[in-house]
């Protein structure tokens, strides 16, 4: 099957397309200006969408995982992508000022306390964000879980998965000397904060063509270029974030930290043969988190669009529609 078929299959469990009732550009300070949008339901139980990458951006599909009659769907793009301003800055762009973004979403929209959905690194930051404000967490919904942590960068960075994609690793590796390729991380990030926009833009695309090529199961490791733009900054961040190992204080801090989830409901979907972030992560995850639901899927990757993923997925949004505790949240649905 090829990806174009793929997301047609997927986009059959999806609610129909939606506009935006509410789009603002929020200023964050420290030169940065982030995109907020909301969907569906202005007085239904708020759930908040976080993109992966770091980089990646919203896109109007992600609004279609939840009843629109019943979720107040709110999405942004994270500082330095998609519609946010300045364009592929890391300047003040880290972990920690991402979760001072949401807290700040979550009081501007007047949001007591809401869902939390995200998959890859958007699976890192609600991780992150639940453990420092678990009191504004009511339900964590994850997909393709990231724990930021060396072993899962040197799987996909080291040459690990390479042992899978061998062509698609030496079109990766290629283009740098072969004594840089020890360090793929650092030999990728003087090039794509070269300050030359050639050299930028060309590294970002092998880059960003590495990742989309083993990103579902039905392209078998065929991926098209990125639009330049979208290349550059979903890099630039990426790199950005895995040269510093997310900002985080320990390798496995999430894990150490996963008592702090406790009482959460929490959801994490997880696709079988997914070469990004294999299952280890989220079987990790479930182990150290009691009470969360794992759902293995047996034929799909990593990608959101992967159809067994977003049925999935839909199938958890649509059950929780009827939780007593989510339903408290709106002010029309008790």
């Amino acid at each position: 099957m090829d990806k174009v078929a793929g997301q047609r299959k997927s986009s059959q469990y999806l609610y129909p397309p939606i506009d935006p009732f509410d789009q603002r550009m929020m200023e964050t300070g420290e030169g940065h200006r982030i995109y907020v949008e909301q969907c569906g339901n202005p007085d239904g139980i708020p759930v908040v969408v976080l993109h992966g990458g770091p980089g990646g951006g919203c896109s109007p599909a992600m609004r279609r995982y939840f009843d629109p009659g019943i979720y107040r769907i709110v999405l942004f793009d994270q500082r330095g992508c998609g519609r946010s301003r300045p364009h592929a800055s890391v300047e003040a762009n880290t972990t920690w000022h991402l979760v001072h973004d949401i807290e700040a979403i979550r009081a501007a929209l007047d949001i007591d306390s809401w869902a939390v959905f995200g998959g890859s690194w958007g699976a890192t930051l609600a991780l992150v964000y639940a453990e420092t404000h678990p009191e504004r967490t009511a339900a964590l919904i994850l997909r393709g879980v990231f724990l930021m942590t060396q072993a899962e960068l040197s799987w996909f960075y080291g040459g690990g998965v390479a042992r899978f994609f061998p062509e698609l690793w030496a079109r990766f590796s290629g283009i740098l000397p072969e004594a840089e390729r020890g360090d793929m991380i650092g030999a990728y990030h003087r090039r794509l904060f070269s300050g030359d926009l050639m050299t930028e833009t060309r590294f970002a695309r092998a880059w960003t063509a590495w990742e989309n090529a083993l990103a579902s199961i039905e392209t078998d490791g065929m991926g098209g270029d990125a639009p330049a733009e979208y290349a550059r900054a979903f890099a630039r961040l990426e790199n950005h974030y895995f040269s510093h190992a997310g900002f985080l204080g320990e390798d496995e801090q999430i894990l150490t930290r996963a008592d702090r989830l406790r009482g959460i409901p929490g959801y994490i979907v997880q696709g079988r043969f997914d070469m990004i972030c294999p299952p280890y992560s989220a079987y990790a995850l479930h182990e150290a988190w009691p009470g969360s639901d794992l759902r293995m899927i047996g034929k799909a990757g990593h990608a959101l669009s992967e159809p067994g993923i977003s049925a999935e997925l839909v199938r958890i949004m649509d059950a929780l529609r009827h939780d007593a505790a989510l339903r408290a949240l709106s002010p029309v649905l008790l």
